[in-house]
């Protein structure tokens, strides 16, 4: 299904997560005037988190960030600039419900080079 990955800048692991435009059309409907719309995600554990992605009130650009549960989630799993975030939507194909996976790639550095992501 639908899904996109980052790799963590030092805003993303301090206040928020812009996500991509594409992202908006894998979340529930905002709901008519809104700029926010809540859903969970699970990790790898099975821990729900909640998250709120926003948007511009105003503009052309709407210019989505995860805010809301997002740094609690940071903090948790002590993710730093140069990891990777995951975020999978699912959809069951027997019961059509929607849910969605946030996994996290911790960066691996060998003499200060990075030799690539581990799953934690």
């Amino acid at each position: 299904m639908a899904n996109f990955w980052k790799i963590l800048r030092k805003t993303d692991t301090k206040k928020r997560l812009s996500v991509p435009i594409r992202f908006l059309r894998s979340l529930p409907p905002f709901k008519l005037g809104s700029h926010a719309v809540t859903f969970e995600a699970t990790d790898e554990k099975g821990k729900a988190w909640p998250f709120q992605c926003s948007i511009r009130k105003r503009g052309q650009y709407p210019k989505p960030v995860l805010t809301r549960g997002w740094v609690a989630f940071v903090k948790s799993k002590k993710l730093q600039v140069g990891d990777k975030v995951r975020f999978i939507k699912h959809k069951n194909r027997a019961t059509a419900a929607i849910s969605y996976r946030v996994r996290v790639e911790k960066e691996i550095k060998v003499f200060g080079a990075i030799f690539g992501y581990a799953r934690i």
